[in-house]
């Protein structure tokens, strides 16, 4: 498989020089006992053969595709042992926190171990009485420098009434098969009893494959599927073809559980999406999107793809964010969203991003970077406030700003043309893209290289957007203030604490909050010289403050009492509307426009 990760430092060596092909190695036996999982565990066992003299560690992943923090899965892993080819029991060395050794053996170790996992989602395992949702990293360790062995997968111990859905290939035996580690290593599993619904994609004769574990009947069941048929329909039209699904299949693994955390988390030939409540559709919408965008149209930093560390990425504003784009537009394009929904998602996205203090200290390019901190990361300490806009809205706006620029600007071009255009030079072929392939196909797609280095300095490198105003009123669309009139202190709220009435986050930087030099948790005392009361007055007098008011504030700041001036300014928040709600009718050039864009 050309989606190839990094495993372990040996696996970087260079091969020594043969002067004949080596037989195959055999391949890892895995065997997952679930006999257990109504207390959410697992005993599991992988068994190695033919392995060469001398020791072999055995480690658990600290990353896992499609995520940028560590996530350290060797912590829900005990009772290690191991027994060689005779069944003797072979001494085990944890050398670190992520992992194990074995100093001898006689060409056999197989390895067991106990796996608790109760977190349903994209990145744990789930295990408990109703399934076993199983995130490979989280639930299988590798032998460092044995990866390029095929990998077989049984589960055993499991109600009659569970099947098995997953990328992995189905062998005769009931086993399940991964042509190396990595591709195991990229492969969700779901063991359940899940309700099936599968399609033919016409031209190129590849499933698609629904596994949906859900509290919804039947009825329900099909209405998912089929407008889960037409947004996959529309998506492959978008982008020409499908990919090449290895073992001709893709399957979305969706588990919609009271107990499951909502997620949607991309693979090769297969996607998790989960939530607590009904389906998602514009979750199934965004992550099939990357069967393109991002799993063989693949940055350049993700390849390998290393288990062992964080894995960042300067691109994620394209990777995530033009995806972001993409997810409501092909559901909307394929007549299962409607324009409200898609514009009220579109208004939030605009009003969150351009009043993004972030901005003001780095570009999409930096908010990429900062992944590892923010992707599920906890760490004790408080994060900076106001230095991070995630990739996804930042992207999507960016994505909406370009799509708009280029329709305006070179005619019969859109965004379709330019991801096209990288589908067919770097994704079709699987040839990882840096940023400046990226800035290149744009200049390609319009023929205006210096345009497409304006953009990539403004607006990728920097953080500046165009002025999206006259852009969206191609479409008849109209970017206005969302609360004219209304004053604005920051955004901060105020809450009831046993020592008084505080402050109840960080202020962002140049808001009137910030300007008066208040903080988060700073005690207010009085305003305009009268003795503060409660946090519901607190909050009564703040809102009733128009642009341009001020007045007075006392608090206490650590050990310190301070006096500062908060004066209201008007309310930054926009909303995007259809010109018609504004009393005017859209031209019919801005009727025309839409429909091209939107479908709508």
């Amino acid at each position: 498989m050309r989606h190839i990760i990094a495993l372990g430092l040996a696996a970087a060596l260079p091969a020594a020089p043969v002067a004949a092909q080596a037989p195959a190695a055999p391949p890892v036996e895995y065997s997952v006992a679930l006999a257990d999982a109504a207390h959410h565990t697992a005993r599991v066992t992988a068994t190695w053969r033919a392995l060469p003299p001398g020791p072999v560690r055995f480690q658990m992943a600290r990353s896992s595709p499609g995520r940028y923090a560590l996530h350290e899965f060797a912590k829900n892993v005990y009772a290690v042992s191991a027994v060689d080819g005779a069944g003797r029991a072979l001494p085990v060395v944890r050398d670190d926190p992520y992992g194990w050794s074995v100093a001898s053996h006689d060409g056999t170790v197989s390895v067991a171990y106990t796996l608790f996992g109760d977190r349903g989602d994209g990145t744990y395992a789930q295990i408990d009485a109703t399934h076993a949702h199983l995130n490979a990293p989280a639930t299988f360790l590798w032998a460092v420098g044995q990866d390029a062995r095929a990998a077989r997968v049984a589960f055993v111990g499991q109600p009659a009434t569970w099947q098995v859905a997953t990328q992995l290939k189905q062998e005769a035996d009931g086993r399940w098969s991964a042509p190396d580690l990595p591709y195991l290593m990229d492969s969700p599993i779901e063991v359940g009893p899940h309700r099936r619904r599968e399609w033919t994609l016409p031209g190129s004769g590849h499933r698609i494959r629904i596994a949906l574990h859900a509290q919804v009947p039947d009825g329900e069941a099909d209405a998912f599927a089929d407008a889960a048929k037409r947004i996959v329909d529309e998506q492959v039209r978008m982008w020409g073809e499908a990919p090449p699904f290895d073992f001709g299949t893709y399957t979305f693994l969706a588990d919609y559980l009271p107990w499951m955390a909502g997620d949607g988390m991309e693979h090769r030939n297969s996607t998790v999406i989960s939530g607590s409540g009904k389906p998602s559709l514009s979750t199934l919408a965004h992550e099939f999107f990357h069967a393109w965008n991002v799993e063989r149209l693949r940055p350049a930093e993700l390849e390998p793809f290393d288990f062992t560390r964080a894995n960042p990425t300067p691109s994620l504003w394209f990777a995530e964010g033009f995806t972001n784009y993409y997810g409501p537009l092909t559901t909307l394009r394929a007549k299962v969203g409607t324009f409200d929904e898609w514009l009220a998602g579109t208004s939030a996205n605009l009003d969150q991003v351009l009043n993004a203090p972030a901005r003001a200290v780095g570009g999409p390019r930096e908010m990429s970077l900062r992944a590892p901190f923010a992707d599920a990361a906890v760490s004790i300490d408080p994060a900076a406030p106001d230095i991070y806009l995630s990739y996804y809205p930042y992207g999507q706006a960016i994505a909406l700003a370009l799509d708009l620029t280029l329709r305006q600007r070179f005619r019969g071009v859109t965004l379709d043309d330019y991801m096209r255009l990288l589908w067919r030079t770097h994704g079709r072929a699987e040839k990882p893209y840096t940023q400046g392939d990226l800035r290149r196909a744009l200049g390609t797609v319009t023929k205006d290289q210096a345009f497409a280095d304006r953009f990539f300095a403004d607006t990728i490198d920097g953080s500046g957007l165009p002025d999206l105003a006259p852009l969206l009123a191609q479409a008849g669309l109209v970017l206005r203030p969302a609360r004219p009139g209304v004053g604005w202190i920051g955004g901060i709220g105020v809450e009831q604490a046993a020592d008084g009435v505080v402050l109840s986050g960080y202020p962002a930087r140049d808001t009137p909050l910030h300007r008066a030099g208040i903080e988060k948790g700073d005690r207010l005392i009085a305003i305009d010289g009268m003795a503060v009361g409660d946090a519901v007055a607190v909050r009564a007098a703040l809102d009733a403050m128009r642009p341009g008011t001020s007045v007075r504030l006392r608090f206490l700041q650590r050990d310190a009492m301070r006096d500062g001036i908060l004066t209201a300014i008007a309310d930054p928040a926009v909303e995007l509307v259809r010109v018609e709600s504004t009393g005017r009718r859209p031209t019919a050039r801005q009727r025309r426009f839409r429909a091209a864009w939107l479908g709508a």
